[in-house]
């Protein structure tokens, strides 16, 4: 029987505050009440009374993609808080502690490994697909359950072992076309794509597959690589030439902003489509942010939306960090609560090890129903995706609005 589940903020808005060195354990023991102790002895105390779950998270906090990691980092840390503020997931508080990886594989696996030093028993990670793929080796070897926000690539959830809150690059690709060809945004379409990446070169191949079924003509299919990723005069002259009406970018905030930077100047003013890579785009150092306005993308979120729990997150979400939050602090919120979810329909305590905690979660992913941010009864299969609705948002005046 599937156990729904409401993702409630707490009315209260107090936030606790968590250290990544198990101090939270150690207050919990008597040894911690009448004497000071070291973060090794924290961690120790945590781990043979069972205190905390330790759940870890990783992704970018600096570099290029940190607007997705630190996103993730806080909209995550905002769920842990309200949880414990509101008595914890039966009784039991959380600990997290997130790691940056920089956006790199090695990086990312460095990251894991410090966390298993921590004895970390839920991995809520990684943020970007090549560094979920590096890690999610490591999770399955080591029987550890790995639930990732954003990681979309097909192989971040190929073992038992790892699902995910969003969507996968395939659904991107085949949900883009659909919604494009069904709302008759454009017929005649472009498409520039990084065909050294996962996640761009997946959700390009699934769009193409589909727009045919739609009634969308690909008239440019032009391709870069990490390489090659600052100049796209040439990939824009060819959209342009070929009559394109609209250009899909299925591809990171960056280089969608020299994109439509080098369009602007061009004087090749289509419609632009894009995924949720493209989230992230207004942030942008020196990037004219009214080069995107009329921008559309895919997305699970809109900051707008008027439903109760969006406005509370947001305004939560500001509160706590001064910005509005973007997809992926909405993703990683929901995953959160989603572990919580699991967690008690797999009535799994802190005491169990990290392999029996994953066998539990496993099973019980498999029949819970979350209501969250990004999704209403969401469910997931035993092969790691999720179930839920696509949305897509129309940036206007510098803001995410919710398109029909």
């Amino acid at each position: 029987m599937k156990k729904a589940v409401s993702l409630a903020l707490a009315l209260s808005l107090t936030l606790m505050s968590l250290t990544a060195c198990g101090n939270t354990a150690s207050e919990t023991t008597d040894a911690a009440a009448t004497t000071e102790t070291t973060d090794a002895a924290a961690d120790t105390a945590t781990e043979a009374t069972g205190a905390t779950f330790k759940i870890g998270g990783i992704g970018p906090a600096t570099g290029g993609a940190a607007v997705y990691g630190l996103a993730v980092k806080n909209g995550a840390q905002l769920a842990v808080d309200e949880i414990n503020a509101a008595g914890g997931i039966n009784g039991t508080q959380i600990e997290f502690n997130f790691q940056d990886d920089e956006h790199d594989a090695e990086k990312a696996v460095n990251a894991y490994n410090t966390l298993k030093d921590w004895n970390m028993q839920i991995l809520m990670g990684t943020v970007t697909s090549t560094p979920c793929i590096a890690v999610a080796e490591e999770t399955n070897k080591d029987q550890i359950f790995q639930l990732t926000p954003s990681g979309s690539a097909v192989p971040c959830v190929q073992y038992d072992n790892a699902f995910r809150v969003c969507f996968s690059d395939p659904n991107q690709g085949i949900a883009s076309a659909q919604y494009i060809g069904e709302n008759k945004i454009a017929s005649k379409v472009a498409v520039i794509y990084d065909s050294s990446d996962v996640y761009s070169s997946g959700i390009y191949e699934k769009f193409a597959a589909e727009a045919a079924n739609q009634g969308i003509e690909i008239v440019a299919s032009e391709a870069f690589t990490a390489d090659s990723k600052t100049d796209f005069t040439v990939q824009l002259q060819k959209a342009k030439d070929a009559g394109a009406e609209l250009v899909f970018l299925p591809i990171y905030y960056t280089e969608a902003s020299l994109i439509l930077s080098q369009a602007n100047t061009m004087g090749f003013a289509p419609k632009f489509f894009g995924c949720d890579g493209l989230d992230g785009i207004l942030s942008v150092e020196n990037f004219d942010t009214k080069l995107a306005e009329g921008v559309m993308l895919l997305t699970p979120f809109a900051a707008d939306a008027q439903d109760d729990l969006t406005k509370n997150f947001v305004a939560a979400f500001q509160k706590a960090y001064g910005e509005v939050p973007n997809q992926f602090a909405a993703d990683a919120y929901d995953a959160i609560y989603i572990i919580k979810a699991a967690i008690e329909s797999g009535k799994v305590t802190a005491d169990m090890s990290a392999q029996d905690i994953c066998a539990a979660l496993k099973t019980a992913m498999t029949t819970i129903s979350v209501d969250g941010l990004t999704g209403a009864g969401m469910t997931w299969t035993a092969d790691g995706e999720v179930n839920k609705a696509p949305k897509a948002v129309k940036i206007e005046n510098g803001a995410y609005v919710a398109m029909q």
